[in-house]
């Protein structure tokens, strides 16, 4: 399938479709395929897994990974980058010959993708569950469990709730940046709420935990591109980094990507830093290797938007019914603020991501090629 010239056609309509194309474009290029199976809720039938694709690569000491849909909701935006890849690829050339190992990691959070929620079967945002060794699952910004009654209300969604001047009051009381960092950071005592981290290790932790080394064996230049969704302006791209950079590293997103390509993190621009956050863990875990974990973020509607959609998903999910119609239309409401069904947004969001993995792939083998490296090429 030539997605190259039909993005559109890259993306799926729910998580099942968008694995079966992810296992069967993988196997037709003879990639090494895992399944890691995560538990479905009592009462839930579906087949749910973390699927992983294993390319043979000439360098196997340089590997670029691509991982979608840590944020359920979020994933298929990083789906179509990977299955419109496979796909294009198993069509042109059937045994392409990849100059580094590619590792896609598709659907970190199936539940999430599966039921259209941000978070997994235990309501935890896996993007707040990755502490480091020494940091206890504990513990939430002060400011967040002040606004607990204004983000968490015990009642199911209603058109008729003054969101939108709620919004305007806590905002001029805090303040946009400190409102949106006390609000993402990351909470760990109000397991209803959202942005919740989670009391233990997630099943999606445990399988990173257990296969992140191995996938990654051997190698000591790594490129990982992690797909999401929901900030910034509309259909852009901007690579979030929300951990110390070194001097090399920084020469290479100046050099491979663009130095207006990239964020450091900071609460006054479009991003905010994360306690427990899957980049800072992923660079912890493998030591003496060159880990540059780009968090490629995509703007769909305003913040304000955004959180009134998780609100709203997340009451009818704990305080109303699964048949209620408030609950469908939170969980459609949800699916547009993560993934804009306009074709317009589709097809730039689409063609940025393929461009993304084809730098990172391209440039990781030319610095292999150059002497000196002297600029992170």
């Amino acid at each position: 399938m030539g997605n190259r010239h039909d993005p559109l056609a890259a993306f799926s309509p729910d998580y099942a479709t968008a694995r079966n194309r992810f296992r069967e474009a993988a196997d037709r290029l003879g990639w090494r395929l895992e399944a890691h199976p995560v538990k479905a809720p009592q009462g839930v039938d579906d087949d749910l897994t973390i699927d992983v694709a294993l390319s043979p690569g000439r360098d196997d000491s340089r590997a670029v990974v691509v991982s979608s849909g840590l944020h359920g909701a979020e994933g298929f935006i990083g789906s179509a980058v990977q299955v419109g890849l496979l796909e294009q690829w198993a069509a042109t050339a059937p045994r392409i010959d990849l100059p580094v190992r590619c590792v896609f990691v598709h659907a970190l959070n199936p539940y999430g993708f599966a039921f259209i929620r941000r978070v997994n079967e235990e309501n935890v945002d896996p993007n707040r569950n990755f502490l480091l060794p020494g940091q206890e699952y504990k513990g939430s910004p002060a400011t967040y469990a002040a606004l607990n009654h204004f983000l968490n209300p015990q009642h199911p969604p209603s058109a008729l709730e003054p969101f939108a001047l709620k919004a305007v009051y806590v905002t001029f009381k805090y303040g946009r940046a400190a409102l949106k960092q006390a609000i993402a950071e990351g909470q760990f005592d109000f397991p209803k709420g959202i942005f919740f981290g989670g009391s233990r290790p997630t099943r999606t932790n445990e399988v990173l935990s257990e296969n992140l080394a191995r996938w990654l064996q051997g190698c000591n230049d790594v490129i990982h591109l992690d797909f999401h969704t929901g900030l910034g302006p509309r259909a852009t791209c901007k690579i979030l980094i929300d951990y110390p950079l070194s001097g090399r590293q920084l020469a290479r997103l100046n050099t491979w990507f663009g130095p207006d390509s990239y964020e450091i993190c900071d609460p006054k621009l479009i991003s905010y830093h994360v306690r427990g956050g899957f980049d800072r863990w992923c660079v912890s875990r493998i030591p003496g290797c060159d880990y540059l974990h780009l968090c490629a973020e995509y703007g769909t509607y305003s913040p304000i938007e955004v959180v009134r959609g998780l609100r709203a998903e997340n009451q009818a999910y704990h305080w109303g019914r699964s048949t209620d119609r408030s609950a469908r239309e939170t969980k459609t409401r949800l699916k547009e603020l993560f993934c804009p069904a306009a074709p317009d947004w589709r097809q730039r969001t689409y063609e940025t991501g393929v461009d993304l993995v084809g730098k990172a792939i391209s440039c990781l083998s030319a610095a292999a090629n150059s002497k000196g490296d002297s600029s992170g090429t």
